[in-house]
């Protein structure tokens, strides 16, 4: 087993050949979790794009529904993109739109039960994945501090 730590750190502050196998094994730790992610997605009928969405969605209506602005934000899409998307979330009955009470030109948006359930079901086999590979990602990131 390669060890990640760096007891040659270089003085110059260029990197090591220990940071080097720990860049590439935490890049390869990363990239697995997000092929993960897209299976899974798709296991449960969504696109991969379709459950960050929900996800975010989910994850910003802690304090109040999203608009689809900030949406399009967290998702690093050009509104019109998130609209398209959001639109495609409305048809297959995972989320609801609606106008802000506050604000009539604003739209807002949450989950329906149906995508509160699928996510849900994302969640949990996303969080068990993560616990999974929590001890290598805790090392790599030690690795890291020194």
């Amino acid at each position: 087993m390669t060890s990640y730590n760096n007891p040659s750190k270089s003085l110059d502050g260029t990197p090591t050949a220990g940071d080097y196998q720990a860049l590439a094994t935490f890049r390869l730790a990363l990239r697995r979790f997000m092929v993960f992610s897209e299976s899974a997605a798709i296991e449960a009928g969504l696109r991969p794009q379709q459950h960050q969405a929900l996800l975010i969605i989910k994850a910003l209506s802690i304090l109040s529904p999203p608009s689809v602005g900030e949406v399009a934000e967290h998702l690093l899409l050009r509104h019109h993109s998130a609209v398209e998307l959001i639109n495609r979330l409305v048809r297959m009955d995972l989320l609801l739109r609606f106008r802000d009470p506050e604000d009539r030109r604003r739209v807002r948006v949450a989950l329906t039960p149906l995508g509160e359930e699928k996510l849900a079901v994302l969640a949990t086999a996303h969080l068990e994945e993560l616990r999974a590979v929590r001890p290598l990602l805790i090392k790599l990131l030690r690795h890291f501090d020194s």
